[in-house]
């Protein structure tokens, strides 16, 4: 059961603008034990966990990330037997609507290639531009997979905040190149597509799951829950490190195969 209003009126607030929060950054640096764990444990390997049918999955990368560090996950899924795709919406330091477009466009060609709906999975920032693009075009999304995404307003650490304030800047010199960025871009006065789809219901039609960690130290993790536990699945580790979490990659693993993969694309 979804829940019926996307935002509550203190997400609304929380939404309003970025706001900064004393979060423990420190934990980040045991990312490379996420890593080890993964490499070594019989999911890396496809081994306890269901296997696709060739159904596409498109990645997305998180804040200043680039599709190159989701790479891992891409060749772990190529080989449970889904069809794997990169976003291809470049490195995540521009306006998010853009970067929706981007996407969308990698969506239209991962969905005529298999002849069915893609399922989105998207890290930290690249998770809430999944979910506004599920959203946005349910008749290509059979599911989004979010894994520390600030979807419900964000709370960050302050270097990240720093971090926005840089790209917001970056995005006003370069606006006139870039037709669909906002002027209010990274605001919580920016009225795009991508800021209202957040604002809007997930479609019954597309399976939906957020995967969080108490132990973020990037952002908090009560902005990356539904508040459904259906919907909410909680892991140990680093915010950076769900990327290359053994018990992530399980449950990517678990939910991807409940999803009715053989959806023809609408239309």
């Amino acid at each position: 059961m979804k829940s019926n209003l996307a935002f509550s009126e203190e997400d609304l607030r929380n939404a309003e603008e970025y706001q900064p929060q004393n979060l423990p950054i420190w934990r980040e640096a045991l990312l490379g034990v996420d890593w080890l764990s993964l490499r070594v444990s019989s999911v890396h390997r496809g081994l306890g966990i269901p296997h696709g049918d060739g159904s596409a999955v498109v990645l997305v990368p998180g804040f200043m990330g680039s599709d190159r560090y989701l790479g891992e996950m891409r060749h772990w899924l190529s080989r449970i037997g889904y069809t794997p795709y990169l976003s291809g919406i470049g490195r995540n330091i521009q306006c998010p609507n853009v970067l929706s477009d981007r996407l969308h466009q990698t969506m239209i060609r991962a969905a005529d290639d298999v002849g069915e709906k893609v399922n989105l999975i998207g890290h930290s920032l690249g998770g809430v531009i999944a979910r506004s693009a599920a959203i946005q075009w349910p008749e290509l999304t059979a599911s989004v997979i979010t894994m520390g995404a600030p979807f419900r307003g964000v709370r960050a650490h302050p270097f990240v905040l720093l971090a926005t304030s840089i790209v917001r800047g970056g995005i006003a010199v370069t606006r006139r190149e870039l037709p669909n960025a906002k002027p209010d871009c990274y605001t919580g006065k920016c009225e795009c597509d991508f800021v209202r789809a957040l604002k809007t219901v997930m479609p019954d039609s597309i399976s939906e799951t957020a995967i969080y960690t108490k132990t973020d130290g990037v952002v908090d993790w009560r902005r990356c829950q539904n508040g459904l536990p259906e919907t909410d699945i909680e892991v140990t580790g680093t915010h950076i490190g769900l990327a290359f979490n053994r018990t992530v990659y399980g449950h990517i693993a678990e939910r991807l195969a409940a999803v009715r993969t053989t959806i023809p694309v609408a239309g």
